[in-house]
């Protein structure tokens, strides 16, 4: 994943005999770590990294970093889908998706964009999007990512990495390219909130409804099960599983 102003895990150790903090600095780096041999080809765009599935004409995962500066982007959304440049095997097109009743979802959305038109361009590329329900691509879907931003704004910065979970593919595939229909979709996120790192995970099925985002939550570590995917490879173990094995209720779903 390429970072631009990606925060940094600060462990604080004091040394009392001396009275001064030593702080050791970790980063949110490298992508995520895919646990089988399914298809994979790393793209890594201004705005978002992304591993692409020629198998299902899909993301495995998008990861990105959101900041508050960036919210305040003003660029406009592109209404048009476009092929991705750098793929080097099949993938959707418009095509697929006309007439088929299935939303062209977002994964990293074009509303974290608006900070340059590059990015906001390549997230209309075919390697972000997912055949998704309507009712929650414009539902509950759009509620997280609206509170992704507040959260942007709140903490400075967030990282967010997201996508599809294939499952049994119920709904089967779309279009001539025969683009998997995923069952499901997963959000994972972390914030640094005064110097101490927390993580949450959010499990959606590929259905219309619209329940509170409270009861979409997930630890990380159901999601890593769900999909077999390492979401931090590179972070200690012990920060790792801090992070992963539960979240705070009353810090992610604060009252405004």
């Amino acid at each position: 994943m390429r970072y631009r102003n990606l925060p940094y895990f600060c462990i604080m150790i004091k040394l009392l005999r001396f009275g001064v903090f030593v702080i050791l600095l970790l980063r949110l780096e490298g992508n995520p770590l895919i646990s089988d041999d399914r298809a994979s080809q790393i793209i890594e765009h201004k705005g978002y990294s992304v591993s692409y599935n020629e198998t299902t004409r899909l993301p495995n995962w998008v990861c990105y970093e959101l900041t508050e500066e960036e919210t305040k982007g003003t660029c406009k959304r592109i209404g048009n889908f476009f092929p991705d440049p750098e793929v080097t095997g099949p993938q959707a097109d418009n095509e697929d998706y006309r007439n088929s009743g299935w939303d062209r979802g977002h994964i990293a959305p074009a509303g974290d964009m608006k900070w340059d038109e590059d990015a906001m361009l390549e997230s209309c590329y075919f390697t972000n999007i997912c055949p998704q329900n309507h009712n929650l691509n414009g539902g509950v879907w759009r509620s997280l990512e609206e509170r992704c931003r507040d959260y942007a704004c709140r903490f400075g910065c967030i990282h967010i990495t997201a996508g599809p979970v294939i499952g049994a593919m119920k709904n089967g595939t779309l279009g001539n390219n025969h683009i998997a229909i995923p069952d499901a979709f997963y959000k994972v996120l972390v914030v640094n909130s005064k110097g101490k790192y927390e993580g949450i995970g959010f499990y959606f099925e590929n259905v219309a409804g619209h329940k509170p985002l409270a009861e979409y939550a997930r630890t990380i570590d159901e999601i890593e099960a769900i999909t077999g995917i390492d979401f931090f490879p590179s972070l200690p173990d012990s920060i790792e599983n801090e992070i992963e094995r539960g979240y705070d209720t009353t810090f992610w779903f604060f009252r405004d």
